[in-house]
């Protein structure tokens, strides 16, 4: 479990609050670092995104689910670096994305520009990935 409570966990707590995305590092099969920005709650002390099932990503979780995660350092001008590592699963028992509170909440001007419904982004962004952090090191 990650400790929020240091001085730099509540840091990294107001981050996981307010950062609008998140980098999501998986590996390949040649484990060459993959990584992309996602949509992201902090909830159960892990991370939930979303994905559509067939993204790469979710073909290098089943393949080797550990990865990394880390914030922008620039975007606020506050020049912090925050990153995790940990494993990520496929979350079965995961409700579709419209249907968990704090993620419509978060993102539904987003999915709104997409010119999606929530029912339309959660039946393409069908695959739920809980990712659990096991490190986090960073500093400010």
């Amino acid at each position: 479990m990650i400790d929020l409570t240091s001085k730099f966990g509540r840091v990294v707590k107001r981050h996981l609050k307010d950062e609008y995305a998140i980098w999501l590092i998986t590996v390949d099969s040649n484990v060459a670092p993959q990584p992309r920005p996602v949509w992201f709650i902090w909830e159960h002390d892990s991370f939930l995104t979303f994905s559509q099932p067939k993204a790469r990503k979710v073909a290098h979780i089943r393949q080797n689910p550990m990865v990394a995660l880390h914030f922008n350092t620039d975007e606020s001008g506050d020049h912090k670096v925050i990153v995790f590592t940990g494993q990520a699963v496929i979350d079965m028992t995961c409700p579709p994305a419209h249907k968990v509170n704090a993620y419509f909440k978060k993102y539904k001007t987003g999915i709104e520009d997409l010119n999606m419904t929530p029912e339309g982004f959660s039946a393409e962004y069908s695959t739920a990935l809980r990712i659990q952090p096991t490190n986090l090191r960073g500093w400010e």
